[in-house]
C-alpha cells in the first residue's frame, strides 16, 4: 500500500501538472493560432522549435535547461540578479522546464483545431462586423473547444509521466521536486515491487482512461492531431 510520502509525491505531480497545463494553455494559444494563420516563412521556424521535444530524448533538452538556468546561464544570472536565486532543483525550475518538454502536446492540438476552422466562419462575422478580437473569442474559441480539450488533457498527462526533465532539473528531493515518475523509479530500486505496482499501475489505468475519454468524445481531436 501507498504511505504519506507516496500520496505527498502523488499531490505534489498533479500540482505541476495543473500548473504547467494552465500556462501552456495561457501563452500556447495565441501562438497556436499565429501558427495557424499567419503565413511568414519564420512560422516554419517556431513550428520546427515547438515540435523538437518530441524527437529530443528528455535527458539531451534537460542537460542544455540546466546549463542555461545554473549560475553561469544566461538565465541564471537573470534570476540571480533579478534576486529570484536559482532554479534548478526547485518547483519554479521544474515548471519552466516541464513548460518546455510539453509544449507540443498542447499547440498542436490548438493549431490543428483553428486550422479546421477556416475561413468561411470568420469572414462571416467580419460581414457582420465583429473584430479580430471579436472574431477570436466568439467564432474562434467555441469552435475549437475539442482542440482545447484535447491540448489540456495531452499536456496534463504528459506532465504527469516525465522522467528525464524531473530528474535532470529538479532532482529527486522529496517533497519539493520528487515527482511520480522517480518515485515509481526509487520503489524499483529499493525491490520495493508491491509500492511500485501501486502506483505504475494507477499511472497505466490513469493513461488509458485519459485516451479512452478522447478517442470517445472527441475522436477527430485525436485524429487532426496525429495528421
Amino acid at each position: 500500500m501507498l504511505d504519506a510520502a507516496d500520496a505527498a509525491t502523488i499531490w505534489l505531480t498533479f500540482k505541476l501538472a495543473l500548473t504547467v497545463t494552465a500556462l501552456l494553455l495561457a501563452f500556447g494559444t495565441p501562438l497556436a493560432w499565429w501558427l495557424a494563420r499567419s503565413r511568414a516563412r519564420l512560422r516554419h521556424v517556431v513550428s520546427a522549435i515547438v515540435a523538437l521535444p518530441l524527437v529530443l530524448p528528455p535527458t539531451v533538452l534537460g542537460f542544455y535547461l540546466l546549463l542555461m538556468l545554473g549560475p553561469n546561464g544566461w538565465i541564471g544570472k537573470l534570476t540571480e540578479a533579478l534576486g529570484l536565486g536559482l532554479l534548478p532543483f526547485t518547483f519554479a525550475g521544474l515548471t519552466l522546464a516541464s513548460v518546455c518538454y510539453s509544449l507540443p502536446f498542447v499547440v498542436q492540438p490548438l493549431q490543428n483545431a483553428f486550422e479546421a476552422i477556416g475561413e468561411r466562419p470568420l469572414e462571416a462575422a467580419a460581414t457582420l462586423g465583429a473584430g479580430p478580437w471579436d472574431r477570436f473569442w466568439s467564432v474562434a474559441v467555441p469552435l475549437a473547444r475539442p482542440g482545447f480539450l484535447s491540448a489540456a488533457v495531452l499536456g496534463f498527462a504528459h506532465t504527469v509521466g516525465e522522467f528525464g526533465i524531473v530528474l535532470m532539473i529538479g532532482g529527486n528531493i522529496p517533497g519539493q521536486t520528487r515527482m511520480l515518475s522517480v518515485l515509481i523509479y526509487d520503489h524499483v530500486e529499493a525491490m520495493e515491487y508491491a509500492q511500485a505496482h501501486w502506483l505504475a499501475g494507477g499511472m497505466l489505468a490513469f493513461s488509458f482512461l485519459v485516451l479512452l475519454a478522447l478517442y470517445s468524445l472527441y475522436p477527430q481531436a485525436i485524429r487532426g492531431r496525429a495528421a
